[in-house]
């Protein structure tokens, strides 16, 4: 077996020290004392101590944490789709991308309580440069994506992170998850990048990659916020984008970015599982006699359709198309207290008076429905 040493998560004898160390860094405390506000001191140390696998801490902990966060800001988390998946089978989740943290904290939460296999998950070595945020990400089964490398190292560590995740779905029967593409979606257009299908297929071997991605039970699913908490933090990336500029982050933005996500007010939540991609749903893909580089290209889009398909829209959504439109196209779909509540919500976050700010902030709403939309004309 490969060394995969520099990317993995804790085994569960490495658990209980990484606790006993980092259980006193300031941002882990306010971590435990936002999840357990009732208990002293002296409780929750005795809690953690109890914390001998990975299992455990998410059960004991992290479960209550993301309890906790769904409670203080959000009006609740919905599903459809989980129950009809098998409770003693591995998959391959694959979602839209909207939250650095909370995105595969919520699919684990509600895989929890589906009793379906929880996820190891894929997380930018860059998001975890901070050693108590390293730490954390490795109680909580994240396993490292190295970026920021030379195309040779890239190669290379796309090629080991591919053997690690057959390694996980096929010999230790564990489920996987991984962001349809690199970084958040910040301007609402959800779409999988071909090159996250292009690594993951690098583990194929002697199998054909359509015959390989219908052996890793790939589900995809569909992330739905009611309202973006980081959509003002979004923002400057959008424009410089959209103004052809190059953008640079600040020093601790992705870190805001985490706590903001966190704590910051999303309204309703739901997360829409799909079907498992079979043998039946690329049979189209194999007549067309394509590269493996246009058999990505379809699988990527059979992906996005399903994602577009189960994504819940709510009345933000098409609040910010009927304006973007200028249209009353949805206007079934929204009251008018809702409306004027979204109204307040764009003109606190976005200068108004700036054509093009005020169209990049409605399209992050909008381009959900655009691209649902997109579905029916197909």
């Amino acid at each position: 077996m490969q060394n995969f040493d520099d990317i993995r998560f804790y085994k569960d004898e490495e658990v209980n020290p990484a606790l006993q160390e980092f259980m006193k860094h300031p941002m882990v405390k306010a971590m435990l004392q936002f999840t357990f506000p009732e208990l002293s001191s002296e409780d929750i140390r005795a809690i953690l101590k109890e914390c001998h696998s990975i299992s455990d801490f998410q059960s004991k902990v992290i479960y209550l944490s993301v309890e906790r966060v769904l409670e203080k800001t959000s009006e609740g988390l919905t599903d459809d789709g989980f129950d009809k998946l098998d409770t003693s089978e591995s998959y391959f989740y694959v979602s839209n991308h909207r939250d650095i943290i909370l995105d595969t904290c919520l699919i684990n939460y509600n895989l929890h309580d589906h009793d379906l296999v929880m996820t190891a998950s894929a997380i930018g070595d860059n998001l975890v440069q901070k050693p108590f945020l390293m730490a954390l990400s490795k109680l909580n089964r994240n396993f490292l994506v190295l970026r920021n490398q030379s195309p040779r190292e890239m190669l290379k560590s796309s090629l080991k992170l591919s053997e690690y995740i057959k390694h996980l779905l096929f010999e230790e029967g564990r489920s996987v998850w991984m962001a349809q593409r690199e970084g958040r979606t910040k301007d609402g257009n959800d779409f999988t990048q071909q090159g996250v299908l292009k690594m993951v297929g690098m583990g194929k071997g002697e199998l054909d990659i359509l015959d390989y991605f219908v052996k890793l039970k790939i589900v995809p699913v569909a992330m739905s916020y009611e309202f973006d908490p980081t959509d003002m933090l979004k923002m400057p990336e959008v424009l410089a984008k959209r103004m052809q500029e190059e953008y640079k982050k600040s020093a601790n933005e992705d870190f805001n970015s985490i706590m903001q996500g966190a704590m910051g007010q999303k309204g309703r939540i739901q997360i829409n599982a799909g079907k498992v991609i079979t043998e039946e749903d690329v049979a189209g893909i194999r007549k067309k006699d394509l590269s493996i580089n246009d058999q990505l290209k379809e699988v990527a889009i059979l992906i996005d359709r399903a994602i577009y398909r189960n994504y819940k829209l709510w009345p933000s959504n098409y609040i910010a198309y009927d304006l973007l439109k200028n249209e009353d196209r949805f206007v079934a779909e929204y009251t008018e207290k809702e409306k004027r509540q979204f109204d307040r919500r764009v003109s606190r976050r976005v200068d108004v008076k700036n054509p093009l700010a005020l169209n990049s902030y409605l399209l992050m709403y909008a381009n959900p429905v655009i691209n649902k939309l997109s579905l029916n004309e197909e």
